[in-house]
């Protein structure tokens, strides 16, 4: 059964290169967890999947080295995060929140201009 990209899960699956149906490295129930979290924001549920991956790997792929196997759990971790920072970064510049923009109400100030302030 092929991958439906249509659903919220799925496309975040689709951002995390999650994309063995066999043996998912997240589950759906998780990732509808970090949905929910996130208000349905696909973009910020994909950050947070790499994000839990990352703190896994640090936790049980830790740095080895013997006479012909190198594995180094911390630079995997670092490199999903910083695909989790693009993500969420991405997801800011869709939503238009990181642009500035602010009301300053128009209106009579406490005093007439030109009063002396009596303390």
């Amino acid at each position: 059964m092929a991958i439906d990209f249509t659903t919220p899960e799925s496309k975040v699956r689709l951002l995390i290169a999650d994309l063995d149906e066999a043996e998912p490295v997240v589950t759906d129930d998780i990732i509808g967890g970090y949905l929910v979290l996130n208000d349905g924001n696909v973009l910020l549920a994909a950050a947070d999947s790499l994000d839990a991956i990352a703190t896994s790997e640090v936790m049980l792929g830790k740095k080895i080295r013997t006479q012909d196997l190198n594995t180094d759990g911390p630079a995997v971790a670092a490199e999903l995060r910083a695909q989790a920072a693009k993500l969420r970064d991405r997801a800011v510049e869709e939503s238009g929140a990181g642009s500035f923009f602010d009301v300053i109400p128009f209106g009579p100030t406490g005093r007439p201009e030109g009063t002396e302030y009596g303390w």
